[in-house]
């Protein structure tokens, strides 16, 4: 007879992949404490009045493409635990120096007179999106080593991720618009935008969510996310503790699994010793990315952009062309602080009033550096807002910068400021954390009379983002370990 356990998960870590997890294990019946070491849960989803009182900041995520994209976080009916999604009217704008700024709305056709390239973009984009919600999402949001639903979408977005977002600049959409728009969304996967597999796989799902569901933000603040994820959890008995810091396997209740929303460093500190010799080499061997510096802003108006696009947008990318994008990434990688940094902006109150006072605003931005740069790139930021939005530094009541050893401290799994959860370089951007058919399970020594272990971080397929789909894969993988029926995904409708 097997021994009564206490529960029959535990989730180390309540991020949005930690709770996902959690809430996949309780829908199926499994009995699920989450163990939390912060104060609160949400990892990089909170959010908290940063700069003045009334000015709601997200600290870390702030605007959700893949949210509304993925399939999980849309099956939950979350919205009846009051989240709420607000749409722009351009979910991104990319200006230039000079004439008309690039941007994406949810017209392909629209988006491809913008870039000047309409033909090009169809081509690129439709098939993708037109393919997405019969397999290819399915595919590209989950382990690589699976049978695909739709193999020949799956064949021609596998091609063109192999090419670098230099070569889909010139080569296919060519126009600067369009090229600096393409290599700002490829810039997200923090790469050398010159090498293969680096980020042009990335730059298609974002377009893809673009004209799929947009780029919402979530009224009230990220943390809502939280807050929402955690309401359903516990709906569902499911149970939560935070200030829960865990150091070794001994310190948690008797369980059948445990799923770590941790770094595969984490893993390796808190239970290295049940791992097998060989995956814990491997998972030592896995390369963290680099770093980020964030501004938070208060502002006594609007930001006065030159380009009338970015007035109207959620996000806004300052890099201007592909030049000069490619050579900031390539900066960072590199280990060296770029003079003119790639800056990715996000103005949530223009969306959502909740965010500032009456007439006021937020700004959110941040840069990528070297992992663990201690360089404070407040002056580089803002030469960067100030070339685009003349004279948005007399509207600053308020900032605060958060440098990469503050982000660290902030989030135990944000290591050296590595806020996409581990390098998305080389074969490491597509079999995370280690190789194999289940990313998720952990190889446990012969010795080990432990529980299973699984790893449902962002150091998972298909890595960073609040989607929580590594959590959701992750509890998947936890329950055919335990014996529970597979109930599989629930179908969903566009939000």
């Amino acid at each position: 007879m097997a021994a009564t356990v206490d529960y029959d998960a535990v989730v180390v870590g309540a991020g949005p992949n930690g709770l996902a997890a959690a809430i996949t294990l309780a829908q199926s019946g499994a009995s699920v404490l989450v163990l939390e070491a912060a104060g609160s849960p949400g990892g990089g989803t909170r959010s908290a009045e940063l700069t003045l009182p009334g000015f709601v900041h997200d600290v870390c995520s702030a605007v959700h493409p893949i949210a509304t994209l993925a399939p999980f976080l849309n099956r939950l009916a979350l919205g009846e635990h009051g989240l709420v999604w607000d749409y722009p009217e351009i979910d991104l704008a990319h200006p230039l120096d000079d004439g008309p700024a690039a941007m994406l709305v949810r017209s392909i056709d629209r988006t491809g007179e913008a870039l000047g390239t309409p033909r090009a973009y169809r081509r690129l984009i439709a098939p993708l999106l037109d393919a997405w919600d019969r397999g290819l999402g399915d595919q590209v949001l989950g382990p690589a080593m699976r049978l695909p639903k739709a193999p020949n979408a799956f064949a021609r977005f596998g091609v063109r991720t192999l090419l670098p977002p230099t070569l889909v600049g010139s080569l296919i959409l060519r126009d600067q618009r369009g090229a600096g728009l393409f290599a700002g969304l490829a810039a997200h996967s923090f790469t050398d935008l010159a090498h293969p597999l680096a980020g042009t796989g990335a730059a298609l799902v974002f377009a893809v969510a673009a004209h799929h569901t947009g780029w919402p933000v979530v009224r009230g603040g990220s943390e809502r996310i939280t807050d929402a994820m955690v309401s359903l959890l516990t709906s569902l008995g499911g149970k939560v503790e935070t200030n829960r810091q865990v150091a070794g396997l001994g310190e948690l209740p008797s369980c059948r699994v445990v799923l770590f929303d941790t770094s595969p460093r984490q893993l390796v500190a808190i239970a290295g010793g049940d791992l097998s010799p060989r995956y814990r080499r491997r998972l030592e061997r896995f390369r963290p990315g680099p770093g980020s510096f964030k501004l938070d802003y208060a502002l006594d108006g609007p930001m006065p952009w030159k380009s009338e696009a970015c007035r109207r947008a959620g996000t806004v990318h300052l890099g201007a062309t592909i030049e000069e994008i490619v050579r900031s990434e390539r900066d960072v990688v590199n280990a060296r602080v770029p003079d003119r940094p790639f800056v990715l902006v996000a103005q949530q109150s223009i969306i959502d009033p909740t965010r500032a006072p009456e007439g006021k605003h937020t700004l959110w931005a941040y840069c990528h550096v070297p992992a663990g740069c201690e360089v404070d790139m407040t002056d580089r930021i803002e030469a960067q807002l100030e070339r685009f939005a003349p004279g948005f530094r007399d509207l600053v009541l308020a900032k605060v910068a958060t440098s990469p050893t503050d982000l660290a401290s902030y989030n135990a799994n944000y290591l050296a400021g590595d806020i996409a959860g581990g390098a998305n370089t080389g074969l490491q951007a597509v079999f995370r954390p280690t190789f194999g058919a289940d990313p998720y399970r952990a190889h446990l020594a012969p010795s080990s009379t432990g529980p299973g272990l699984f790893l449902c971080s962002a150091s998972t397929p298909p890595g960073a983002g609040v989607h929580g789909m590594c959590g959701d894969l992750a509890a998947r993988s936890a329950l055919r370990f335990m014996g529970f029926p597979d109930q599989g995904p629930v179908p969903r409708e566009r939000p």
